[in-house]
This record gives structure tokens, sequence and C-alpha cells, in this order.
């Protein structure tokens, strides 16, 4: 996933004013009018000038992308941090119910990505990448482990986050979406094999 670290540093206020800008456009996320509002009231709203506004996202696409690669820097994040502390099925199981309580705490944010996900954008297919490159290494080290089974990928995994983020509007989808992890993860669990009659022992 690229960065801005080829970039030339910002200054502190040009810092300052990019951040405000974000966390403006989070909550604008988080209320469900994203794409309600003028471009221009961004600036407003954050208590920016338009030319600055324009100056670090020139679109309301590069705004929203922005604050998408924060929110998927910060899972990977999680992710790496849970998997260098934990067991690796532990990890990989508080990973996928902390991923279902962001979804829960961040609804606005989640159905606006998921609308801005059907423009085809590269950095939004970028973030998703990363996400489940993350998801990969958890499934990785556990199937290291000797917890996971090893011949079920990440992509399956992948597969069921994604539905449970595109079921967010459905009534009881908390209790639903919490069934389908535990689902997955009675799937993935490495069981011990039951023994064969012709494994008794000899006499």
């Amino acid at each position: 996933m690229s960065t801005r670290g080829s970039a030339k540093p910002l200054r502190a206020d040009a810092q300052r004013n990019r951040q405000a800008l974000l966390a403006k456009a989070r909550e604008i996320f988080e209320s469900g009018e994203f794409f309600d509002l003028r471009f221009d009231d961004f600036a407003r709203l954050a208590g920016v000038g338009t030319g600055t506004l324009y100056r670090h996202f020139p679109t309301r696409e590069a705004l929203a992308e922005a604050v998408y690669r924060e929110e998927v820097v910060a899972l990977c994040d999680r992710a790496r941090r849970l998997q260098a502390t934990s067991p690796a099925l532990e990890a990989l199981t508080t990973f996928l119910r902390d991923f279902v309580d962001y979804l829960d705490d961040h609804h606005g944010l989640a159905r606006t990505l998921a609308t801005l996900m059907t423009t085809g954008s590269e950095a939004l297919a970028e973030g998703s990448r990363a996400l489940e490159q993350a998801v990969t290494d958890l499934v990785a080290a556990a199937v290291e482990e000797g917890t996971v089974r090893g011949d079920v990928g990440a992509g399956a995994v992948m597969m069921a986050l994604h539905g449970i983020g595109a079921a967010h509007d459905r009534p009881g989808w908390r209790a639903e979406a919490d069934g389908v992890i535990t689902l997955v993860l009675e799937g993935l669990v490495q069981r011990p094999q039951p023994s064969s009659p012709n494994d008794s022992p000899a006499r």
C-alpha cells in the first residue's frame, strides 16, 4: 500500500489543516452526509480556507480516499500488534471480532466507503488489498501454529468480512455479524482427526 513517505513533509500548520479536514470528513462520513454537502462546505466546517481544502484534496474522492487510507492503516497496525503479542489463533479471533466492533461503531463510514468502492477507485482497492494481506498473515500464522486448517485461505475470510460490511443495514445486523464470525472461526479451527478402527492397538 502506497504512503506519503516519498512526498515532501508538510509544514506544521499545513499538517494541522490537513488533519482538521480529515477529522471533519470522518465526522461527516459517520453522519451519512458525505455526499449531501457541497465540497466547499468541508473547508468551512473544518475551519480552513477553500484554497487549503483544494491544495490538500482536489476532489471529494481524494478526501474520502485519504480518510479510508488512515482507517486501513489503523486496522492493519492492530492486526500486526495482535500477531506480535498473542498466540496466533487468539490474534485472528480477536481481530475478526474487533473488525465487527469497528463496523458497528462506524456504520456511517462503512456505508459511505461501500458506496465509494463502486467507483473503482485504485486507492480504495489498494486499501482492500492491504487489509487482505493483514488477514492473510494472521491466518498463515495460525496455520503454522497448527490451530487453523491449512486448506482454507484468507480469501474465504475476506469474503465473509465483505459480506458482513455490505449487509450493515439489515435488522439485527450485529447479532448476525457475530454469528458469521463464529461460523468462520468454527470452520477454520483445526479439529483432531477421529481415530479409525484400524488405528486400535494390536492385541
